[in-house]
């Protein structure tokens, strides 16, 4: 792994910037309107690029533009982008910066929660494809990781709320402790340096020992089998859900699913359904056989089994576990019938 720095504000100085032939900024219009201007003065010399906003640009198309531009700008093999924005701008930029002339250095300077936890540790990159989710992509770690919480004060609610389903994932897989701690807060108490800190060196741990995700790596993917599925049919249908808001979702159901199979109890399956339903409500989620095919090309999948991370209690977790069509359904259904 890469380093990592976390702080209240983003501290850049030591990059040394300067002794790259070239220095670029992948923003969107809400990172070049909110997050530029606090970073734009401790840079040197640079070149600003912009891509629009929201997870339908996340194509193989908005790439070829990334990559005119710094063909354009004349960008070498000893240039560097540097990434400031949230999922989106992290997976597509890095995925552009390690494929443009066999690949560059990036920094990733994260500005939502989600990727401040998440997107940005790891070294997973990667667009959508045909409508469906980082069909495409390539593992690469970033030069640097720079995490400013004071970023998160630029966040919609919504938004805030979406990357907080990471952190639980987190908690829920890892820490009961820090789960019994951060369900007795409401979302706007959380200390987010303190979680922030607390899901970067779990992730950090979790991914360098098995970075190209062959093994223990697969926990992370707690909620993402069902919560991709619905997630990219939201987004093919035009009514568009945030990444953590799915996420609540798949984590509801697979624990159901992790119940069913003897890995939690009941009572532990009803305080995580009871807690992300006070966050997140519920989904009006389709038909399970609208699902299910698209659960079926989850990249987690081996030999045209489905298999699922689930929790094993709370604060554990196993991974490579098959689950049937079947099961998928009833987990759904009962999502469907649960009452808020």
């Amino acid at each position: 792994m890469k380093e990592v720095q976390i702080g209240t504000k983003p501290d850049l100085r030591s990059l040394r910037l300067k002794s790259y032939s070239a220095v670029g900024v992948l923003t969107d219009e809400n990172t070049l309107r909110h997050c530029y201007p606090s970073i734009a003065g401790k840079l040197p010399e640079h070149h600003l690029l912009q891509v629009p906003s929201g997870e339908d640009q996340k194509t193989l198309a908005t790439c070829e533009k990334i990559w005119q531009q710094l063909t354009d700008l004349r960008f070498d093999r000893h240039a560097v982008l540097l990434l400031l924005g949230g999922g989106v701008i992290g997976d597509m930029g890095g995925f552009c910066a390690a494929t443009y002339k066999r690949g560059i250095d990036f920094v990733i300077l994260p500005t939502t929660l989600l990727s401040q936890v998440d997107a940005s540790v790891g070294g997973k990159l990667g667009i959508d494809f045909h409508g469906l989710k980082n069909h495409i992509g390539v593992f690469q770690l970033p030069r640097l990781t720079v995490i400013g919480t004071d970023f998160l004060e630029t966040l919609p609610e919504r938004e805030l709320r979406s990357g907080f389903a990471e952190v639980i994932k987190h908690c829920l897989i890892s820490d009961s402790a820090m789960w019994g701690k951060l369900r007795r807060r409401s979302l706007e108490s959380q200390n987010w340096l303190t979680l922030v800190k607390h899901s970067v060196a779990f992730k950090h741990k979790v991914v360098s020992r098995d970075p190209k995700e062959t093994g223990r790596r697969k926990i992370l993917n707690f909620g993402h089998t069902i919560g991709h599925a619905l997630e990219t049919h939201f987004l093919n249908s035009g009514n568009r859900i945030l990444h953590g808001e799915a996420i609540a979702a798949g984590m509801m159901m697979e624990s159901s699913i992790a119940v069913g199979k003897k890995l939690m109890s009941r009572q532990e399956g009803e305080e995580v359904t009871g807690y992300l339903t006070s966050l997140y409500g519920k989904l009006d989620v389709p038909d399970p056989g609208r699902i299910l095919p698209l659960v079926q090309q989850d990249k987690k999948n081996r030999s045209n089994k489905i298999l699922m991370a689930l929790p094993h209690g709370i604060g554990k977790a196993v991974w490579d576990i098959p689950v049937s069509p079947s099961e998928i359904e009833g987990a759904m259904n009962a999502y469907r019938a649960f009452q808020t």
